[in-house]
C-alpha cells in the first residue's frame, strides 16, 4: 500500500497521483499543505526535511520526495517496458524531456505565468507579458518533440507523460495568449480522454487564487 502525504491542489502531487492511477496501484492520500497545514510537525519533517509535498511511503519503505524522482520510482518498480523502458538508451530520450520539464518549462510557466494569475505578481505588466512571450518557443519546443504522439514515447504512454502532462491542465485552462503548438494541443485533447488524468491532474486550482 501506498501512503501519500499531499494535497490535491499540488501539480506534484498530482503527476504523483495520476501515476498511481495509471498503473493501478493500491493508495491513500492525506491532505497536507497551505489550508490544510501539517507541513512544520516534527514528524513530517523527519519525513521531508524540506516541508514540502509531496511525500510517499511504500509500504513500510523510507519515505521519498521530489515528485519526480517518486514517479520514476513508481514506473521501475510497477511499470511494464512501455511505461518504464528497460533500455537506457531508449529511456535516456524520453528522461531527458521530463527533466527538461521540471528544469526549464514548469519553473517558467509556474513562477511567472501561473502564480502571476493566481494573484502572486512577479513584477509589473511588462514582466508577465515577457514571461508570457519567453514561454512560446519553450511549448513549441515540446509540441515539435512530440510530434503526432500519440504520446511522448509514440503509441505507449510512459513515465514521461506523467511528468510533462501534469502541467498542462493548468496550461491550457488558463486565460493567457499562448502559442499556436497543433501537435501539443491535439496531446492535451488526448490526454483528457484518460480517467486517470481527469480525475488526478484536472484538478481545481481557484482554491490557490488570492482575493484581491
Amino acid at each position: 500500500m501506498l501512503t501519500i502525504w499531499g494535497r490535491a491542489t499540488s501539480s506534484n502531487v498530482q503527476a504523483v497521483m495520476w501515476t498511481i492511477a495509471e498503473l493501478g496501484l493500491a493508495h491513500r492520500r492525506h491532505d497536507l499543505g497551505l489550508a490544510f497545514g501539517g507541513l512544520d510537525t516534527p514528524e513530517y519533517r523527519a519525513m521531508n526535511p524540506n516541508g514540502l509535498v509531496p511525500t510517499v511511503r511504500d509500504g513500510d519503505g523510507a519515505p521519498m520526495w521530489e515528485s519526480a524522482a517518486v514517479v520514476r520510482y513508481l514506473a521501475a518498480r510497477y511499470g511494464d517496458d512501455g511505461f518504464w523502458p528497460r533500455d537506457p538508451a531508449a529511456r535516456v530520450q524520453l528522461d531527458m524531456w521530463a527533466e527538461w520539464i521540471k528544469t526549464t518549462f514548469a519553473p517558467h510557466f509556474g513562477g511567472r505565468v501561473f502564480w502571476p494569475l493566481m494573484g502572486r505578481p512577479a513584477g509589473g505588466p511588462e514582466a508577465f507579458a515577457a514571461a508570457v512571450a519567453g514561454l512560446k518557443p519553450l511549448a513549441k519546443m515540446l509540441s515539435e518533440r512530440i510530434g503526432r504522439g500519440p504520446y511522448l514515447a509514440g503509441e505507449t504512454l510512459s513515465f514521461a507523460d506523467m511528468i510533462i502532462g501534469a502541467q498542462l491542465y493548468r496550461y491550457y485552462t488558463l486565460d493567457f495568449d499562448r502559442a499556436d503548438t497543433p501537435e501539443l494541443d491535439a496531446y492535451y485533447r488526448r490526454l483528457c480522454e484518460r480517467p486517470a488524468y481527469r480525475e488526478h491532474a484536472m484538478v481545481s486550482y481557484d482554491s490557490l487564487r488570492i482575493s484581491t
